[in-house]
């Protein structure tokens, strides 16, 4: 950092009636720190502050300061419409209060349209205001600042459709600021907490991170008495808007384990590392082997990592009717191999299954496709090569989850698809609840093996084709 306009942005922020409190003012040091190019110093910038401490004022200090006087352009997200619509509704009225000329004269045009909220200037500045999708940000162009409110909820596919917005800014100048609080066990993502623990444990050059947080969870039988100290030292807005009786009336009223996460903004562990399948359950569910217990249909299922340089292969045998859960089923990693050779030989692999097995899920962003062209041009059987939508994978994943519960698959064992299934973590897919598989933080485990058996068994339950039927050619 060479330098701050920090003392300019709380001017100018005082001046407008929003007299930033001392803490509130460090954090708008360290967002306005600009290096020798006049660009910001931090890139990365977080905050993680208990609910009600003031965070929301620390965002319009620093917007209203980078649109009047900096001429910015601004997409402000958060994870909900209305959360959204107050923020634009806040930074509205400071540019258009009669008692500041000055600032309404910097106005070209304000957008209040539902969902579409925006306020343009003539110096060029500009904010848009968003609820987040995986897609909301496409279409928006040249930001120099984004904003992820809310950002406890932001998942990884909605960080991917907003990051590259930042990819065109014409003047070089980037930033992207995460504000949010500790998540919780129903928050879907797991971008906040992931970039939280990597700045503040490896500071990672042009980041940084202002959190309070108590970093651990007060004793069982904790009084008030024993938490004040934390609940000063993880709200830096104690005696100033929150006062200290009503913070008792909230102890008092709540479990300790709530007030830690509400109020000394306390991030658990467990939810943090929140795995995707119960370990007990899924210990419980191991066999021997599969053998002639599972006399029915025949699946295979192939997940490509990421990348496409890695892929499992997983078999699948059925016992039981056609199109339900109840149908149990049972798997085994058959291998975890590299594509450094290609996928022909996995391709003549499957090829000569054809006829025993009913399906072959293929699934992977890399790498699929050219196995499933493969296939096609060896002459696979209409019906056994099976690409799933994005709906399928998330009713695999689920139906995982509910067979593991209800006694009805098994798997052999195997130390690489125990570590893939009991340490992977969930990823949100979509905005309707949806979820699939991820690498745990540490990278311990890899998704794709779990995947690949989630596959296999939904392809097994859900094909109607039958390799032994002899299909008559018209």
């Amino acid at each position: 950092m060479r330098y701050t306009e920090g003392e300019d942005c709380c001017a100018l922020s005082s001046d407008l009636g929003m007299v930033p409190l001392p803490w509130q003012c460090g954090v708008i040091d360290d967002l306005c720190a600009r290096d020798g190019l006049n660009n910001p110093s931090y890139i990365t910038y977080g905050l993680d502050v208990p609910r009600q401490n003031g965070k929301n004022a620390v965002l319009e200090a620093y917007e209203v300061y980078v649109l009047a006087v900096c001429g910015w352009h601004v997409l402000h997200t958060a994870h909900r419409v209305k959360t959204a619509k107050k923020a634009f509704m806040r930074l509205v009225r400071y540019f258009t209060d009669k008692a500041h000329p000055e600032m309404s004269e910097l106005v070209e045009r304000i957008r209040r349209t539902n969902g579409e909220e925006a306020i343009h200037l003539t110096n060029g500045g500009s904010i848009e205001f968003s609820a987040r999708t995986n897609g909301s940000a496409r279409g928006f162009d040249d930001i120099q600042l984004v904003v992820f409110d809310e950002a406890q909820e932001l998942t990884d596919s909605q960080y991917d459709a907003i990051m590259y917005t930042l990819a065109a800014s014409s003047t070089g100048e980037r930033q992207i600021v995460y504000t949010g609080t500790p998540p919780n066990e129903d928050s879907p993502g797991t971008v906040f907490a992931r970039v939280r623990r990597a700045v503040l444990s490896d500071a990672p050059r042009g980041s940084a991170w202002s959190s309070w947080a108590t970093p651990e969870l007060p004793p069982k039988g904790a009084t008030f008495d024993d938490v004040l100290p934390d609940v000063y030292a993880s709200n830096p807005s104690m005696g100033y808007i929150l006062s200290e009786g009503f913070t008792e009336t909230e102890f008092a009223g709540g479990s300790l384990t709530g007030f830690a996460h509400e109020r000394l903004g306390w991030f658990s562990p467990v939810v943090l590392s929140r795995a995707a399948l119960d370990a007990r359950l899924w210990r419980r569910s191991e066999i021997d082997a599969i053998g002639g217990a599972y006399p029915g249909r025949v699946a295979f299922g192939v997940k490509f990592s990421p990348d496409g340089s890695s892929y499992a292969l997983v078999g699948c045998k059925l016992k039981g009717g056609h199109g339900t859960d109840r149908m149990h089923a049972a798997v085994e990693l058959i291998e975890c191999g590299t594509t450094a050779a290609g996928t022909s030989a996995l391709a003549r692999w499957l090829m000569e299954r054809r006829l025993t097995a009913s399906v072959v899920v293929i699934d992977g962003v890399n790498g699929a496709e050219p196995l499933c062209s493969q296939l096609a041009d060896m002459g696979a059987p209409r019906g056994y090569v099976v690409r799933p939508r994005t709906s399928d994978v998330v009713a695999a994943s689920s139906s995982l989850v509910d067979s593991l519960r209800g006694g009805t698959v098994a798997h052999t064992p195997s130390e690489t698809l125990d570590e893939s299934a009991t340490r992977c973590v969930r990823r949100q897919i979509g905005s309707r609840g949806g979820w699939g598989f991820a690498a745990p933080e540490d990278g311990s485990a890899d998704p794709w093996p779990v995947e690949a058996a989630m596959l296999a068994v939904w392809g097994a339950r859900m094909t109607r084709r039958n390799p032994r039927r002899r299909q008559r050619l018209l």
